[in-house]
C-alpha cells in the first residue's frame, strides 16, 4: 500500500506530538508531588491531567467511529469508480488510527507547551 506524501507527514507531526509524553511525565511529576503533600482537596494539576485524558480517550474513540463511518458509507461509491474500497485495502484503518490518537497528540503538545513556559 503507497502512502501519500501527506499521509507520512500527517503521521510524521503525530509521532513527533506522542514522543513528548515521556517529557510532560517527567515536568509534571514535580507539581503532582507538591499537589500530594497539599491539603486542598482540589489540585489543579491533577484534576487536568486526569479529566484531559479521558477527554482525549473519548474524543479519540468518536474520531475513529466517525472516520468508519465515512469509510462505509464510501464503500460502493469506491468500488462502483474502480479503486479498491478503503475498508479492504487498509486505508480506513489508517485514518481510524490517526484520528483515534490525533486528540491525545494535541493535549501532549499543548501540554508541554504549557509546562515548558512555567
Amino acid at each position: 500500500m503507497a502512502r501519500s506524501r501527506k499521509s507520512k507527514r500527517a503521521a510524521g507531526a503525530l509521532a513527533g506530538s506522542l514522543m513528548l509524553a515521556p517529557a510532560v511525565a517527567a515536568m509534571r511529576t514535580p507539581l503532582l508531588a507538591m499537589e500530594a503533600q497539599d491539603a486542598n482537596p482540589w489540585r489543579v494539576e491533577t484534576v487536568r491531567a486526569t479529566t484531559e485524558k479521558a477527554a482525549a480517550v473519548i474524543e479519540g474513540a468518536v474520531a475513529a467511529q466517525m472516520s468508519l463511518f465515512w469509510s462505509a458509507s464510501n464503500f460502493w461509491m469506491e468500488l462502483a469508480s474502480g479503486r479498491t474500497p478503503s475498508l479492504l485495502n487498509g486505508v480506513a484503518m489508517e485514518r481510524a488510527v490517526h484520528a483515534a490518537l490525533k486528540p491525545s497528540g494535541k493535549r501532549v503538545r499543548a501540554n508541554y507547551n504549557r509546562l515548558k513556559r512555567g
